[in-house]
């Protein structure tokens, strides 16, 4: 069991036959009445984001979330095909538990996939990830003091800001947690 008193970021716990995942949270004390958690919760199963109001005495049962590292293959047009790399087992997901990931993952890569009681319900891409330039629009010569950003479009279909010195074929480290572009190879 945990208190409302003690959410923190990442902390998943179970209320009203749901999941839930703490994304934001912040200890009120006002001035008269008692203290209370305002917390910005997301549904793990559903994707459902809403902010809720707790007694910091409030009591929930912990959901155990299960991690595993896995390879993706290709996708069929409908499923993308995650395989375990350990038992060679293939994982079938359908597109709304992989379409945030899936802009940085191409085949081979690897990802975590998360669980809940046996369920897949959510693919993250690696925090780093480095990714070809397929189309940008030219950098203009000398016009690279400003710190000014142009799109592009990297192998996996993400459009990315990158400085006016990346041209096509470069490769970029991307951060998939921000979207950001980080350095060229």
């Amino acid at each position: 069991m945990i208190s409302a008193g003690d959410f923190r970021k990442g902390i998943t716990f179970e209320m009203d036959g749901d999941v839930y995942q703490v994304i934001d949270f912040q200890h009120v004390k006002p001035g008269k009445g008692a203290a209370f958690v305002r917390a910005k919760i997301r549904s793990v199963m559903s994707g459902v984001t809403k902010d809720v109001t707790f007694n910091p005495s409030e009591r929930y049962p912990r959901a155990h979330i299960e991690t595993k590292e896995m390879q993706y293959l290709y996708n069929d047009g409908q499923l993308y095909y995650f395989m375990d790399t350990e038992t060679y087992e293939q994982l079938p997901l359908d597109k709304e538990a992989v379409e945030e990931a899936m802009v940085y993952l191409k085949e081979n890569d690897n990802a975590t996939v998360r669980f809940y009681k046996g369920k897949p319900f959510e693919v993250l891409a690696p925090n780093f990830v480095e990714l070809e330039v397929i189309q940008t629009e030219p950098g203009v010569k000398g016009d690279t003091a400003t710190g000014a950003t142009k799109p592009a479009t990297v192998e996996t279909g993400a459009t990315i800001n990158v400085p006016l010195f990346v041209n096509i074929g470069d490769v970029i480290k991307i951060d998939t947690r921000t979207g950001e572009y980080l350095s060229r190879k």
